[in-house]
């Protein structure tokens, strides 16, 4: 039984992350009420306020002009780049505002740390955007192994499988591009995956190592003839990377990606007017001529307390699809990709299958599984009842997770096994 209801929001940041997660808001109105933004760019702030009628006065370009007139809302939703989290976070904190970040939660070990502090100093509701562990195939998952079906866990393989488009978009010519820049391609798209198999194996991690790096995207694999323009090259046609392909189809055979990433590029709705942006942005760019240095392929390897082990694979190398899991068990071994998840029993030599996709939520929150949607809804929950419980990523254990994919980095780069207090 919520006590505090609607809980009142300030948004910064109404990129992809922030608007997406406001969302929640437009459906369930007596729940939550975005009441404020901060948003630097005036066409995305604009599109932000018309969405949810925030009135004059709560609207700013900086979220530095906040913090003058104190404790504005219940909550703050911290949704800007990676290297900007550390700051704001703990600002906020010491107002005493509920807060939600967007993962990562920092850049460095250190800016995570002064963040917990942060946050646990002045006792408020925090959580982390793991968005996987509040998926209904992470619970239908977690009741399955908890019923003992598959014995005790021995071992995890788990795929992120990035997808070609979404790698070349994102960090390539995207926004995580260079880990000088922001977080590495690890911590970047990864932090919540490593957090999930923790999640599911509920142990601790004690060793990690890894290996990857950047194998395709670069100057000596560029196609001869092609020129660092994907509108202005004469292999354009054979490229599956190609900007024309990815954000303008125009055969059978070429796929538009969904609306959300065009969003990030341009703020028009009309393909003609993207054209354009898309034309004399970094989008456009040849996905072998850019300035682009995060990995594109890695595997990490986990050894948890008791000797059980997990690898973690990220593939830019995909079709855009869920991720990939299997799960071995001293009686049994679970197949699981997000919609069903197959049971095999030793004992009886019969397996059972489980669809677990059915949810019901808004369509602009079906993201990551529906995950999306059930980490506002439980956030929300939490703040309104004080309860951080109600929360599956606190702030010690989204450290902990952090810490060790920091870890996981460090090995790559060093060729070392790195251990885990």
């Amino acid at each position: 039984m919520t006590k505090n209801i609607p809980v009142s929001v300030l948004v910064v940041g109404a990129g992809a992350r922030g608007t997406v997660y406001s969302q929640y808001a437009l459906e369930n109105p007596d729940e939550v009420n975005i009441v404020a933004v901060c948003e630097p760019r005036e066409n995305y702030r604009t599109k932000f306020v018309e969405s949810h009628n925030i009135t004059p006065e709560n609207v700013y370009s900086d979220w530095r002009e906040v913090l003058d007139k104190g404790k504005i809302a219940d909550a703050v939703y911290i949704c800007i780049q990676d290297d900007y989290h550390a700051e704001p976070c703990i600002k906020f904190a010491k107002l005493k505002y509920s807060i939600l970040l967007e993962k990562p939660m920092a850049v460095t070990e250190r800016e995570c740390e002064e963040i917990v502090q942060a946050v646990k100093e002045n006792d408020v509701i925090f959580g982390v955007c793991h968005v996987l562990r509040y998926t209904q195939y992470t619970r239908s998952l977690k009741k399955i192994l908890a019923s003992g079906a598959i014995g005790e866990i021995m071992n995890i393989q788990h795929l992120e499988p990035v997808g070609y488009w979404h790698h070349a978009h994102s960090f390539v010519r995207g926004n995580w591009r260079r880990d000088d820049e922001v977080a590495f391609m690890l911590m970047a798209k990864s932090c919540h995956d490593i957090d999930w198999l923790c999640h599911v194996m509920d142990k601790k991690i004690k060793a990690v190592s890894s290996f990857g790096g950047l194998s395709h995207f670069k100057a000596e694999n560029k196609p001869d003839g092609a020129s660092d323009n994907c509108f202005t090259c004469d292999v354009e046609e054979t490229c599956p990377y190609s900007a024309q392909k990815i954000y303008f189809g125009d055969a059978e055979n070429r796929r538009k990606c969904p609306p959300h990433f065009l969003d990030v590029i341009s703020h028009y709705s009309d393909d003609e007017l993207r054209l354009k942006d898309v034309k004399n942005g970094p989008y456009a760019r040849c996905v072998y001529a850019c300035d682009n240095n995060v990995v594109d392929q890695q595997v990490v390897n986990l050894m948890f307390e008791g000797g059980a082990t997990a690898t973690h694979t990220m593939m830019a190398f995909t079709e855009y699809c869920d991720r990939k899991t299997r799960i071995f068990g001293t009686h049994g071994r679970i197949e699981g990709d997000g919609e069903y998840i197959k049971v095999y029993d030793f004992l009886t030599d019969t397996e059972t299958v489980h669809n677990v996709a059915a949810y019901d939520v808004m369509a602009s929150m079906k993201g990551h599984g529906g995950g999306d949607y059930f980490l506002i809804q439980n956030f929300t929950a939490a703040v309104a009842n004080r309860d951080q419980s109600m929360i599956l990523t606190g702030p010690d254990q989204s450290l902990e997770t952090h810490k060790a994919v920091f870890a996981a980095e460090e090995a790559r780069l060093s060729m070392q096994v790195k251990m885990i207090d």
